[in-house]
């Protein structure tokens, strides 16, 4: 459910006699946040009682920047999530989680302890402190669309409610202090909360509206380009419904893969431009009508800018623009342009979905296993495809995680998760603890390289502490296998330090490893992972050596001519 939906239930409510604390956790849980991640420490212990007081799960994690991957995931998945932390040293830490969330527009409550106001007065350093006591908020107004530090009694409570009013309108995360000596403050004065309205320009819709159905009843050759906000927002029924009464086929760009189901009779493939599927990308480029909605324009969106689309032939929508060919509207509200389209009577497009991309929905390429032969990634991916359905959540890491699943077909739409815009490795195991929070009746499988596990893998501890048991497939080839193909050379900055993975269970207190080489290991691996949701499985695949998906090595091409 969209987290206003759950906002909206408790507009005008009056409350009095409530904490500043008490008040915040009322107010997340009004948008549908059921569970908070963090790390406590002494500037936000007293909030931390509280919160363990409260019905919200506090679920405490290894590293803060851990704990902000999950609630970006939760977010995703939720409609809203929350990260609580200790000054600095968790803030600072959790930053560049934060900033991800806010690059791909993941709607994250950032939650900090800092000392107290009384504390601040005395001029001694405090520990944690950088600079002045208001570095850490100076930091998060960089990737934040809203913040607040809760310092006056008079104005906590209006405060904590246009915050996380933000954070639900802009699907982007917010930041809110809270000095320890505020926690338990019953501000003098009673508050009623009204949710604000948020109308656009009715004439600018009106027109876009207008200009943007003659130009799909003018098209021979219409395509829908679905992005991320789709799903961010809550539009896919509105997405669909157009698609369907027009009969346009749809793609997604690779932030955007699963914002519909990749099942549906309509849907195309991934588009990536020059690096992606050739009958995808023509079928895209030869469209002379492309309504991109809610798509990011990213490099790696558009192939590394080998994408060949022209702005006379398109419609540019998002929550923030809209552009169609070189006209600008203002003030016009993205669902509320997708649903008017959808009342202005638009004709049936009659334009035909080639065969093989027809095809790309329903078989799996090449999935028959040689139990001997060297295991190479696509061929994991097609052993996968097979299995995945409605209730499997795929989490992809940066690198050939990423890349090799766009081969993947996600049956149910929102269930792919990856930080496909800002790349940050690391992302996958905490966001597998966010994802199966979120969505505990759900199979998680997990696509993470080695050198992304050794940064964030400790999570997996606390996956298995919190009763989860998602299917961890760890992609072995012994370092950063995308910089070899970015960079060539036998660089030694791309070598780590070989693990046995599959051991490290039995340090986590639970689960099951295995180590595979070959197709028919990898194959049968899975098979008792699959036919298992009680606990934990990792599957550590050593690779053949130098293999790569086709979608890494087009990328690398491409990027290699701007590495020196």
């Amino acid at each position: 459910m969209n987290a206003s939906n759950h906002a909206s239930d408790e507009s005008r409510r009056i409350t009095a006699n409530l904490t500043i604390g008490g008040y915040l956790i009322q107010r997340l849980r009004d948008y549908g946040i059921h569970d908070l991640f963090g790390i406590p420490g002494d500037y936000v212990l007293s909030f931390y009682s509280e919160l363990e007081k409260s019905p919200i799960n506090v679920v405490g994690c290894t590293r803060e920047d851990c704990a902000g991957f999950a609630a970006d995931a939760y977010a995703r998945i939720n409609g809203m999530g929350a990260v609580c932390v200790t000054y600095c040293v968790g803030g600072l830490s959790v930053s560049n989680s934060i900033a991800g969330a806010y690059a791909e527009k993941s709607p994250v409550v950032v939650i900090s302890g800092s000392p107290g106001l009384s504390e601040r007065k005395g001029g001694a350093l405090l520990h944690h402190m950088v600079r002045d006591f208001r570095t850490q908020i100076e930091v998060f107004e960089k990737f934040t669309i809203a913040g607040a530090e809760l310092s006056d009694p008079l104005t906590a409570f209006s405060e904590i409610d246009r915050v996380l009013d933000a954070c639900d309108r802009y699907k982007r995360p917010v930041y809110i202090e809270l000095p320890r000596d505020m926690v338990h403050v019953v501000p003098p004065v009673a508050h009623g909360y009204v949710r604000p309205v948020y109308e656009s320009n009715e004439e600018a819709t009106a027109e876009a509206v207008g200009e943007t159905r003659d130009r799909i009843e003018t098209a021979k050759k219409p395509v829908i380009l679905a992005g991320v906000e789709i799903h961010r927002f809550g539009l896919q029924d509105q997405l669909l419904k157009l698609a369907e009464s027009t009969n346009i086929p749809i793609s997604t760009t690779i932030l955007g893969k699963s914002v519909v189901s990749e099942r549906h009779p309509l849907f195309i493939g991934l588009y990536e431009g020059a690096i992606g599927n050739e009958e995808v990308t023509k079928f895209v480029e030869d469209s002379d009508l492309v309504l991109m909605f809610g798509a990011f324009l990213s490099d790696i969106n558009l192939g590394i800018f080998t994408a060949k689309l022209d702005p006379d032939r398109c419609v540019y929508a998002t929550s923030e623009e809209l552009k169609i060919s070189h006209h600008h509207y203002h003030n016009v509200d993205l669902g509320n342009y997708i649903n008017g389209l959808n009342e202005s009577g638009l004709t049936v497009a009659t334009r035909a979905i080639p065969a093989p991309l027809k095809a790309s929905r329903t078989v799996a390429i090449d999935d028959q296993t040689d139990g001997s032969r060297p295991l190479r990634t696509s061929k994991m991916m097609a052993v996968l495809n097979r299995l995945i359905d409605s209730d499997t959540i795929v989490i992809a890491d940066v690198g050939d995680s990423l890349f090799a699943a766009t081969e993947l077909r996600i049956h149910d739409r929102g269930e792919f998760l990856s930080p496909a815009y800002y790349t940050s490795m690391g992302f996958s195991i905490p966001a597998a603890l966010g994802a199966a929070t979120a969505r505990p009746e759900h199979r998680v499988v997990v696509l993470v390289g080695d050198g992304a596990f050794q940064m964030t893998g400790q999570e997996l501890s606390t996956l298995i502490a919190n009763g989860h048991s998602p299917i961890i497939i760890l992609l072995d080839n012994h370092g950063y296998g995308t910089e070899r193909y970015l960079h060539a050379g036998d660089w030694k900055y791309n070598e780590i330090n070989p693990w046995n993975y599959s051991e490290l269970l039995k340090v986590y207190g639970g689960g099951i490893g295995h180590c595979v080489s070959t197709e028919g290991e990898f194959s049968n691996a899975l098979e008792v992972a699959w036919n298992d949701r009680v606990q934990t499985h990792m599957i550590h695949a050593k690779l053949l050596e130098n293999d790569a998906s086709q979608t890494l090595k087009k990328l690398a091409a491409r990027m290699g001519e701007h590495l020196g």
